[in-house]
């Protein structure tokens, strides 16, 4: 990493997003410090989630026919899709936005900007990994879409032929196509997609990683300290924790995923965000293990091959945070696995422990990358839904380039924090 500069730097959480930003702040020469209000190594968002890199993703989580379809969803209690009800007035004004931006003028206008986004962070990630010794754990076989129905194959490849066309990589197969590509694992589908840019990686050991080589680097890290207040001074902006110290910066980057949002209406700033509460399980020793990373469409469950087993989750239940466990929604991605892999069963999941993390989502499926207008030492880096993974690198190549000041390396207009204030 390069020569510090007396350029003092507190980010706020230690999750990708957070790692990634001081990561990259650290080697432009910023002195950092890492403030998380979990113990280090502890479960978020960011540790059990599937672990894949997916330029394939150019489509906001806002989109056409997602309302329709998380309407539907919410009548069967297994489904991948919940809302918590009653919702609150917070929960009810981000639905209205959300409703207002699922449509095809904001899917056009926002894939230019997700693509650019994951292409670029897929690249940073090559690097990465190999700096920080993990490189031998990056994946780059592809991620395939895998579909049981005709209806959703015809819809998928009109996606594929979509990224042909804007220069991600994409084909179709049938089922003999698939077993090719992956002949270690026993599919029941129809047909699905290769989408060829894709990685996947075991997200624990990336930001095990990233933590060594921060430290290595002279950051400092805080754990177990809740931040509870951001001061801005005429010099010098104080960050409050809520065991009492005090951090004094030049600038701040807001990291903390849903949790980011409290901090930044401290501010002044409004930034909607839903916690998308999604759940995962990983088998030590499954029946079978597939060599690609796959999304089983219909089903909605992501599955993962990692260095400790195979991974397997799912569902958006969106709402404020609770550490509750809907059993139903569990069971709804147990269900479905011997559907697409019918040599496992839903006894090799008994007694499996259950992992949660709440995904941060804005109303238009766009983080929220830059510095705030009425505060412009804090910086903000949060919003990116189910993509935080894919996007870490990137967001902490923006984060570190405004913390200096430079150009930027991708216009980023679109991913304004202000744009809801």
């Amino acid at each position: 990493m390069g020569n510090r500069l007396s350029r003092d730097v507190v980010v706020i959480g230690a999750g990708i997003i957070g790692l990634c930003s001081a990561y990259y702040a650290a080697e432009k020469g910023f002195k950092v410090t890492v403030v998380d209000q979990n113990p280090e190594g502890a479960d978020s968002c960011s540790t059990g989630n599937a672990g894949m890199i997916v330029p394939s993703h150019f489509v906001p989580l806002a989109a056409p026919g997602m309302v329709g379809m998380g309407l539907r969803m919410m009548l069967n209690p297994k489904s991948p899709f919940a809302f918590r009800i009653p919702p609150s007035a917070e929960q009810v004004a981000w639905s209205i936005s959300f409703m207002r931006h699922a449509n095809a003028k904001h899917v056009a206008d926002s894939e230019t900007i997700l693509r650019d986004l994951n292409l670029t962070s897929r690249k940073l990630y090559e690097c990465l990994a190999e700096d920080l010794g993990i490189g031998y754990q990056l994946v780059k076989r592809g991620l395939l879409m895998l579909c049981r129905k005709q209806e959703t194959l015809d819809a998928e490849a009109h996606l594929a032929e979509r990224a042909q066309q804007i220069g991600v990589g994409a084909s179709i197969h049938d089922l003999d196509g698939l077993k090719k590509l992956d002949p270690d694992v026993t599919m029941d589908v129809i047909g699905g997609v290769l989408c060829e840019d894709d990685c996947h990686l075991t997200p624990q050991n990336l930001l095990a990683a990233l933590r060594t080589k921060l430290k290595e680097s002279g950051a400092t890290f805080l754990f177990n300290e809740a931040v509870t207040a951001i001061e801005p001074k005429a010099d010098k902006t104080e960050v409050k924790t809520k065991s009492g110290k005090t951090l004094s910066a030049d600038q701040v980057v807001i990291a903390g995923g849903v949790f980011s949002k409290d901090l930044a209406q401290k501010l002044g700033l409004k930034l909607p965000m839903m916690a998308g509460k999604g759940y995962s399980m990983t088998l030590a020793n499954p029946v079978e293990t597939p060599q690609l990373c796959s999304l089983l469409i219909e089903a909605r469950v992501a599955v993962t091959p990692m260095q400790n087993g195979v991974r397997f989750g799912g569902t958006m239940e969106l709402g404020e945070p609770s550490n509750e466990i809907n059993r139903n929604r569990v069971q709804g991605i147990i269900d479905s696995i011997p559907q697409y892999f019918p040599k496992f069963k839903p006894a090799d999941f008994e007694n499996q422990p259950v992992w949660f993390g709440f995904r941060p989502c804005s109303p238009d499926g766009l983080p929220y990358v830059g510095r705030i207008t009425r505060h412009p030492n804090v910086i903000v880096a949060t919003g990116h839904s189910m993509m935080g993974l894919s996007l870490g690198p990137v967001t902490g190549m923006l984060v570190a380039e405004i913390l200096g000041n430079e150009a930027l390396s991708l216009p980023i207009d679109q991913l304004n924090p202000n744009r809801y204030a």
